[in-house]
């Protein structure tokens, strides 16, 4: 090793204390160029760093003990920002957050719940402005906090959760890094008085899908004690947004809210930086999807015909709403986009192929140096991904934090034709862009719905 890298690595190691009560003291997230510094890892700092030679990291260090030692507090704040202004008290001053801490209500806790609660409660991370307050669930058996502490600590995909999960039967909650999780049983919402269980102006996480119009997703935002909902999969008569591309179009008026779906979060950041740079006239999304809990392990009867037949044997073809989804996110993009999906016999990771027309020609190089650049921007670093790795496979994205991950290898351009193949981790990909849509609820100071319409005006 050099000393140069040594002396980094000694810096690196000085940080994590400092790190970890940012996050345990402050809940204040510190961000480089659109990723969160982790209290975790000497590694995970050594690579962010690394990927900004140019930064002082005695000057980081001594930044982040002004942040320690200043009032601000529940935010998220951008190194870069810090560095550029000579005035701390001038960048803090402008943050949208009032201090306060939004409880937060995970409304079943299958695939996405657990993750959003592995997100939420990740050691070294922290998740500004929010804390899990409850989880709602219907009762599956007679040991069932025994059951949901096992399968949040123990996961097939994506291994065991570094963290600690106990069981607290007396209080009926789970204990997650020794934060007190309520589990209230209920098999209807109309059931739950959450200001019954201490909580109020909660932020509710609707995971299972059954309700996905207003209407339906109301009975919630009925319930004392919560504020607003925010709904796991595309949703009717509500925005659908998708974090990094329309989330500044969310007004205080929005109680209820989509995030959309996994595939619309993996294709649409990378399409709006095609439309912005080259426009595009139509095209067609494939989407090559991992098998999901809805479909049958063996043969029987399904809603869906071709769901019905055995996922672990059968590629399936389905349909997606992903493709026209987009729109409600790009509204240029309306009517331009036709989808559809083949289910594969792998257990997680789902790569989308973008056959697309566009208005100018390009090239592979073009294409990518533009997709390769926005992977790196603050703005969208946690929406698009960029992979060269010549012996990529789908396996090596499970864990990806990104949207949707762009194989540059894979491009194809001829003339204004461009085929672009986009994996994603369509559990905790998602799962990460549903958390950072609730952190700007939860941080957010949101602007009226008439002021955005006398900015377009």
């Amino acid at each position: 090793m050099t000393s140069t890298w040594l002396q980094a690595l000694s810096q690196a190691e000085s940080m994590i204390p400092l790190l970890g009560k940012l996050g345990r003291e402050k809940a204040i997230k510190v961000e480089l160029a659109g990723n969160t510094l982790m209290a975790d890892s000497v590694t995970g700092l050594m690579a962010a760093f690394d990927k900004h030679p140019e930064l002082d990291l005695v000057q980081v260090y001594q930044l982040l003990e002004q942040l320690l030692a200043g009032d601000v507090s529940h935010t998220a704040v951008e190194l870069e920002s810090l560095i550029a202004e000579a005035d701390m008290d001038s960048v803090l001053a402008a943050q949208t957050t009032d201090g306060s801490e939004t409880p937060v209500v995970l409304y079943g806790f299958g695939r996405i719940g657990r993750l959003l609660a592995r997100r939420m409660c990740m050691l070294g991370h922290t998740t500004p402005g929010m804390k899990l307050a409850a989880i709602v669930v219907r009762k599956a058996c007679d040991n069932d906090l025994t059951k949901r502490a096992s399968l949040l600590k123990y996961d097939s995909v994506h291994g065991a959760y570094d963290g600690l999960v106990k069981v607290d039967e007396e209080n009926q909650a789970l204990i997650i890094n020794g934060s007190p999780v309520k589990v209230i049983y209920a098999s209807d919402p109309a059931e739950v008085d959450y200001q019954a269980h201490g909580i109020n102006n909660a932020l509710l996480v609707d995971n299972t899908g059954r309700w996905r119009d207003h209407d339906g997703l109301s009975v919630h935002l009925n319930r004392p004690g919560i504020e607003r909902v925010v709904l796991t999969a595309p949703g009717k008569e509500m925005k659908n947004v998708v974090f990094g591309v329309n989330d500044g179009d969310i007004t205080n008026e929005d109680k209820i809210v989509s995030a959309a779906s996994c595939t619309t979060n993996a294709i649409t950041p990378i399409l709006s930086v095609l439309e912005e740079k080259y426009g595009i006239e139509s095209g067609h999304v494939e989407t090559v999807h991992a098998y999901t809990n809805d479909q049958n392990l063996i043969d029987n009867i399904h809603k869906g015909d071709r769901r019905g037949r055995a996922a672990g044997m059968n590629m399936v073809m389905t349909e997606t709403g992903a493709a026209k989804a987009v729109s409600k996110a790009i509204p240029s993009l309306e009517g331009k986009l036709s989808g559809s999906a083949i289910r594969v016999p792998v257990i997680n990771v789902s790569i989308a192929v973008l056959s697309l027309n566009l208005k100018s020609a390009t090239s592979v190089d073009d294409i990518n140096a533009l997709l390769k650049a926005a992977s790196d921007s603050a703005e969208l670093t946690g929406q698009i991904g960029y992979s060269d790795g010549a012996d990529a496979v789908s396996s090596d994205f499970i864990g990806s934090s990104q949207a949707g991950i762009v194989d540059s290898l894979s491009t194809k351009v001829r003339g204004n034709q461009a085929i672009l193949y986009v994996w994603y981790d369509n559990e905790y990909g998602y799962s990460c862009q549903v958390v950072r849509l609730m952190e700007k609820l939860a941080q957010a100071k949101l602007v009226n719905a008439e002021l955005l319409e006398s900015a377009a005006a």
